[in-house]
This record gives structure tokens, C-alpha cells and sequence, in this order.
């Protein structure tokens, strides 16, 4: 297969092999025929595309996890000095069709600035809002002047952008907005590759002799108020001891020490667990073996990545009631008032004790997932996006092309995708994540 172009990842947060959503594009573009160079923070875990045919790793020490505000500026100073020599050094080697600044953060609109100008074309991928992520950190209204700049950097970010994506409706408003041209802006969701799914295998061991077992999943940053999940679990056993359930706090991040000193000062050593980091496939056997997940995120704007991932392996969840959530889950979840723990608990109380309703749920979300929420389905949109992006007439500097020269890969910009024809880039093509 002749090269169809070549895209540049930006990422700041994860390395490659550990953000789910850049692995999932990625593995779709090389299978249509992409050439991906990967600008992103250095782990053992890049390994796993070393070697893989069309990709280019060029990665960069990792900075220390941040402490405060103070921290996180010096994190993103840090990363965007280190993406800005490393997407520079990639464009003088070669010519870059797209680059993908996935985003947050939004601070790399100098890579955007000077790429652009250089012939490529700028996308934005729109996973969280800074604004909102800072303000859930740190408080909206002792950090208002962060949250404003924030929100100023945002909107520029998307403005600069020749197209912006995003994950939910929610945002999708948000950057149609901050663009003034909705037809800039799509959305992909973010559902898990349904191969990876089936592939899963039940482990009773993992309920280590419960009969029931309680799944979270994901990223444990403030914002995901995983605490919230303790305390419900343990009014659960406040209000029934009796009842014989193992809980599995599947992942790690920055407030996993915190949260292991939570379990502790609450009693439930031996109820819960804390498995730390683990592979997609290790991850997904807990799904694979649970009864119930749970989600106490008290974020509206987001689609919860768990929640898809649940509702893909027909498991019923509990989780506060908030538009995205919502949007996403109605039917295939108990959703109660948002901050209400007693509420939270009495639902998966209620969950555990009629596997009836449970399997209602769980196939409700099975079907939704298989039928629209899947990267199965999403990635057809997103191939499409880029497909138009590189297609798209190249605004590149006259000086820099007497010099350079022009893409490699542009006498292929002419031949259709074979997705073009099956997806929209308009927002119509994705209803929901």
C-alpha cells in the first residue's frame, strides 16, 4: 500500500502506548495506509511501537509529577519546549501532512503556529477542557484568573485549528463556539476496539471469593473524585455488612497514595483493592469478571471512557446523574443525583441484590456500544477528517519550499479513502460519547 500521508501526534499528558484514544487513531491510520510520527513523554511502554512498520517515536524525559499550580506550569513549560525541537526536528526530515495536537493541554499553539506556516495542517483533539480540569483541581473561584487564561488559550487553540474533535456534544458546542463554524468541528467518541473486548476472558479469581465484584476503571486525578467511590462503598457495608462483594480500583495516578490512606482510615483493606497500573488486556479481565462498575465523576462536560468500556462488556454501573453521563448511559445505568453518596449506595445495593435488572442494563449498553459507541464505528469518522485534511490544498511558505520541497506523500492526496464514503465529518454522523 502506497503512503497515504503523514501525521504527527502531540501529546503531552501519556505516552503513546498508555492513551488509549492516540492508540486507537494511531492503529486505524497505519491500517489505512498513514505514515504517524509520535512526539510524546518516554516510557517502557513504548516498546510496543518501536518496531512497528510507519511509526517514528521521538520521546522525551518524563517531568515529575507535578505538586500545585507552580508544577503543572513548570510540566507544560517543560513538555512544550521538548514537542516544539522534537516536531521541528521531524519537519525538517520530512514534510508532515497533519499535526494532531491532542489536547489538554492547550498550550502548544506554537507548534500549531509554526507547522502550520510550514505546509501542515492543524488538528485539534479536544479530550478534556483545561478550564474545567484546573477549576475541579483547584477551586473555579480561588484559581478565576487561571480558569479565564485558560479559557482565553482554549478558544485560540481551536480558532488556529483547520479542524477541531471532540469527544461529546458537550464540548463539540464548545469549540463550535470558540471556531464560529460548527462544520470545522466533529465528533469522534472514544468507545474501546470491540476485538479487544471479545478477546477478554472471565477470571473468577480476581472476586478473590466474593460473590459479587465492583469494578472502577481509569485515571485517578482530583477531577475523577474516586473518593467519592470509597465513601460510597463504604456506606455500602455501614448499611449491609452482610453483603459478600470485592471491589477492584483498576489503575493508577496522582491520587492513588491518597486513596490507599483513604481505604485504610475507612476499614476496608479487605474489601478493596488497588491494582495499580495494567495493561488494556489485564484491565478488560476485570471488566470481563465484574458484576457492577461504578463512576462518581461530578464532571458535566465529560464522556467517561469507563462508562463506554462497562456498557461494552454488558456491565451495569452506578454513576451520578450529569449530561454527558446521561447522554451515553441512559438505560444501561442506575443514575442517581450528582454528590449524593447515600443515593450511590443504596443503587448498587439495589444492582447487587437483582441480577435481573442488571442484565437488562448490561445488554441495553452491549447493544449501544456494538451499534454506535465502538472505535469500530467511530474511527470511520475520524479516518475521514483526515483524509479531507490532507487532501486539502497546502498553504506552505513559497521559501520553505524552494527549499525542502513538497510532501512526499502528495502525488497520493488524490486517491479517496475508503472510509470517505461510509462516514460525515459533520456532527450528525455521531449522535452521542
Amino acid at each position: 500500500m502506497s503512503c497515504r500521508g503523514h501525521v504527527l501526534f502531540v501529546l503531552e499528558n501519556l505516552p503513546i502506548a498508555e492513551d488509549q484514544r492516540a492508540r486507537k487513531q494511531l492503529d486505524s491510520l497505519l491500517a489505512d495506509g498513514y505514515e504517524v510520527t509520535v512526539v510524546s513523554p518516554r516510557d517502557l511502554t513504548d516498546a510496543r511501537y518501536a518496531r512497528v512498520p510507519g511509526v517514528r517515536l521521538r520521546t522525551y524525559p518524563r517531568p515529575p509529577e507535578p505538586g500545585g499550580p507552580v508544577g503543572y506550569l513548570l510540566e507544560y513549560v517543560w513538555s512544550l519546549a521538548w514537542a516544539t525541537v522534537f516536531s521541528l526536528a521531524t519537519r525538517l526530515s520530512r514534510p508532515i501532512d497533519v499535526v494532531q495536537l491532542c489536547q489538554p493541554p492547550d498550550t502548544d499553539l506554537v507548534i500549531a503556529w509554526i507547522l502550520r506556516r510550514l505546509g501542515a495542517k492543524v488538528l485539534v483533539d479536544q479530550r478534556d477542557l483545561m478550564p474545567e480540569l484546573f477549576g475541579a483541581k483547584y477551586g473555579a473561584d480561588r484559581a478565576a484568573a487561571a480558569v479565564a487564561v485558560l479559557g482565553w488559550i482554549e478558544r485560540l487553540s481551536h480558532r488556529r485549528a483547520d479542524h477541531v474533535i471532540t469527544v461529546n456534544h458537550y464540548l463539540w458546542r464548545r469549540a463550535s463556539s470558540s471556531t464560529g463554524d460548527p462544520s470545522r468541528v466533529s465528533i469522534v467518541r472514544n468507545g474501546p476496539v470491540l476485538g479487544a473486548v471479545r478477546a477478554a476472558r472471565r477470571d473468577r479469581s480476581l472476586r478473590r471469593s466474593a460473590d459479587h465484584l465492583i469494578c472502577w476503571i481509569g485515571k485517578m486525578g482530583r477531577q475523577d473524585r474516586v473518593d467519592l467511590v470509597v465513601s460510597a462503598i463504604g456506606e455500602l457495608f455501614e448499611r449491609r455488612p452482610q453483603r459478600d462483594v470485592a471491589v477492584a480500583i483498576v489503575g493508577d495516578g496522582e491520587c492513588l497514595d491518597e486513596l490507599r490512606d483513604l481505604v485504610d482510615e475507612r476499614g476496608l483493606s479487605d474489601r478493596v483493592s488497588f491494582t495499580g497500573w495494567l495493561s488494556e488486556a489485564d484491565a478488560y479481565r476485570y471488566l470481563a469478571s465484574a458484576d457492577l462498575g461504578v463512576d462518581a465523576s461530578l464532571q458535566e462536560e465529560v464522556s467517561p471512557v469507563k462508562a463506554v468500556e462497562y456498557m461494552a462488556f454488558g456491565l451495569p454501573f452506578v454513576a451520578f446523574d450529569l449530561e454527558e453521563t446521561r447522554t451515553v448511559a441512559e438505560g444501561a445505568a442506575a443514575l442517581v443525583p450528582p454528590g449524593d453518596i447515600t443515593r450511590f449506595a443504596a443503587a448498587v445495593d439495589e444492582l447487587l441484590g437483582d441480577p435481573g435488572r442488571r442484565a437488562q442494563l448490561g445488554e441495553a449498553g452491549r447493544a449501544r456500544v456494538i451499534g454506535e459507541l465502538a472505535w469500530d464505528q467511530q474511527e470511520k469518522v475520524y479516518l475521514s477528517v483526515i483524509d479531507r485534511l490532507v487532501r486539502a490544498p497546502r498553504r506552505q511558505s513559497p521559501r520553505f519550499t524552494a527549499r525542502y520541497g513538497n510532501s512526499a506523500t502528495s502525488a497520493n492526496h488524490g486517491a479517496g479513502s475508503r472510509h470517505e464514503k461510509t462516514a460525515s465529518v459533520s456532527t450528525a454522523a455521531s449522535d452521542r460519547r
